[in-house]
């Protein structure tokens, strides 16, 4: 008998039942809590597990999952990011357009700030990409390129939207938006 409780809105625990690989004529005695354990830590949303036997003959298993703050695409599925950017599920055929999205590398921090920041947004954004592993750009549907700084680009995301809600910057014809200096922006 196996039981599992899991923390998390992903409650297709099949992947970790098929995980266990444990036939129902195994010995309960017989079974490797820590093989157990390795395999369902394989499972890629699962972000913790801890397996334990009880007195009941039930095997019990907790596992922590992945929470999804935002997709990453490879150019063909969308694939629900993690906030320290590991993918937490199996892809998806397609984006949700409430959802932030991410192209190239995917950065392992930062994640839950930026996509806090844009939600706003996020109807106009298309993508964001990390460069060179230090700082934003934001592709919106209209073909604007925004350039965000190293430091503090949350700050400067906020100067975005309140240009956009004042003058409707993000639906104009433009091509790039460079926020990196803080004295001024520049837009061509």
């Amino acid at each position: 008998n196996i039981s599992i409780l899991a923390d998390g809105e992903n409650k297709n625990l099949n992947d970790i039942i098929n995980a266990t690989s444990i036939s129902k004529t195994t010995p309960f005695y017989k079974i490797n809590i820590e093989h157990i354990k390795n395999d369902v830590l394989n499972v890629p949303w699962v972000k913790d597990a801890s397996v334990r036997r009880m007195p009941n003959g039930t095997l019990l298993i907790h596992v922590k999952l992945y929470h999804a703050v935002a997709l990453w695409t490879d150019g063909e599925k969308y694939f629900p990011l993690s906030d320290d950017g590991i993918i937490v599920n199996k892809p998806q055929p397609e984006r949700s357009q409430s959802s932030i999205l991410f192209r190239g590398d995917i950065p392992k921090n930062n994640l839950v700030e930026i996509t806090d920041a844009t939600n706003e947004i996020a109807s106009d954004i298309d993508y964001l990409e990390w460069i060179e592993n230090r700082r934003w750009n934001i592709f919106t549907n209209s073909g604007i390129k925004i350039l965000l700084p190293e430091d503090n680009p949350i700050d400067e995301v906020g100067k975005l939207i309140s240009l956009n809600k004042k003058y409707n910057i993000l639906h104009r014809d433009i091509s790039l938006i460079d926020l990196r200096d803080k004295s001024r922006i520049l837009i061509w």
